[in-house]
């Protein structure tokens, strides 16, 4: 950031910015309270949020994220970090944002781990014989011939039909790398129970895990270009200011990734579809982001974070959804009182549809990085009470979804995007 200058109220170096953020020039309300100016601002938004809602909810593109999710994903299948499939996604979606006639569309490189499952089973030889469902955790090493020592992890979820989670493994370093797997909560809760009465239990398990050499692939980008700043010299060299919107387009190597985050990914391109269709072009850039390699660690969304940091004070706001397109409450915002007022008064926007909800604490890997910097940070909130039944498993697929639950996580997604990108003010930091 050292040595740039923006124009913000005047002109001042950006080591001088951080000390006039909190003064009386950037000013939207006192108290945690938005001015009344301010409130009268939003609530003029009224007619152009009901017509985004009317066209996601009841207009012509009623159910167009669903089915926009359910041909991505049954074309492409599951997508984890480094496979072919994953290219063939970012391909696809790539194509699509394209046809759809976004802008700026584009792929900034990165470097992401490449895990590869390869064979896997567990049968247990005592006390009985049983064959054991199984997914291992991502970085797992494979299991070598003879005695082993392994660790078998009941799968983290309220909910079963004998169905292993996967997730990642962290192995810490000097300490000797051993292989890893879920099991189910059926077979866990039965070795308790054998445990319990003193029983032996002899698992033989096999794992043929490879991890390889980092993999190139990409973060997808898409957007609709500011009515005031659209000035661009280059793909990464972003407009004065910036909203936000993302989800991720890896999976796991399980089921369709369509819950996790297909849903998250579509709606993020479809508040853009939405906006675009109605000729709204708000004073500030939006900007769909669709990360890469989330599942392990939010990588390719940690590379644009360096890549990009040096325009900070351009980001407005960074939203992301990744808790599943369920029936939507609202959003659970991460930012000071001053810009919490303010998103109160946007969500008040979405009273047709009954998502008004404004909860603490955004949430998302992939975004954590700017709401640490100080950047005001959104992540969808939904009735997710079902999510972590299909997270990670092979049950994460189009049957989870709901097209009527979509069209309303992707209203609520085009309303606050757009509304929050046209306020005269950038939110109060």
């Amino acid at each position: 950031m050292q040595g740039r200058q923006i124009k913000q109220c005047g002109l001042f170096s950006l080591t001088l910015l951080a000390t006039f953020l909190h003064c009386s020039c950037l000013p939207h309300s006192t108290g945690g309270k938005p001015f009344p100016e301010t409130a009268e601002e939003i609530a003029s938004y009224t007619k152009v949020a009901k017509s985004i809602i009317d066209l996601a909810v009841y207009g012509n593109a009623q159910n167009r994220s669903y089915e926009r999710l359910a041909d991505f994903t049954d074309t492409i299948g599951n997508r984890v970090s480094g496979s072919k499939n994953l290219d063939l996604a970012i391909k696809y979606m790539f194509s699509a944002l394209r046809k759809d006639g976004l802008e700026n569309v584009h792929l900034e490189p990165v470097k992401i781990p490449h895990w590869v499952r390869g064979e896997e089973s567990a049968m247990m030889l005592q006390p009985r014989n049983h064959t054991m469902a199984i997914l291992g955790l991502g970085s797992s090493v494979a299991t070598p011939q003879g005695a082993v020592w392994a660790t078998l992890i009941r799968s983290i979820t309220p909910f079963s039909i004998n169905s292993p989670h996967t997730g990642w493994q962290d192995y810490q370093e000097g300490v000797q790398k051993i292989p890893t797997a879920c099991i189910t909560v059926e077979d866990a809760m039965m070795m308790a129970r054998m445990a319990k009465r003193g029983q032996r239990i002899v698992v033989r398990l096999t794992m043929n895990a490879q991890t390889f050499p980092d993999a190139d692939s990409f973060n997808t980008v898409a957007e609709i270009i500011g009515s005031e700043h659209p000035e661009q010299v280059c793909c990464l060299s972003p407009p004065l200011q910036v909203v936000l919107l993302s989800g991720h387009l890896d999976s796991w190597d399980v089921g369709q990734g369509a819950m996790d985050d297909g849903g998250g990914a579509l709606i993020s391109w479809e508040a853009l579809s939405l906006l675009k269709d109605l000729g709204l072009r708000p004073r500030r850039t939006l900007r769909t982001v669709l990360w890469s390699a989330e599942e392990q660690g939010g990588v390719g969304a940690q590379q644009y974070f360096q890549l990009h940091k040096v325009n900070i004070s351009n980001f407005n706001l960074v939203m992301e959804s990744d808790l599943g397109t369920f029936s939507p409450l609202g959003l659970q915002f991460t930012g000071s009182a001053q810009a919490r007022a303010v998103m109160a008064e946007v969500m008040k926007l979405l009273k047709p549809i009954n998502t008004t909800t404004l909860e603490e604490h955004g949430e998302g890997i992939d975004i954590e990085m700017w709401m640490d910097a100080g950047v005001p940070g959104a992540s969808l909130h939904v009735a997710d009470s079902r999510y972590f039944w299909f997270h990670h498993t092979n049950g994460d697929t189009m049957s989870v979804q709901s097209p009527i639950e979509m069209n309303l996580c992707s209203a609520l997604w085009a309303v606050v995007a757009y509304v929050v990108a046209d306020l005269e003010e950038m939110l109060p930091r």
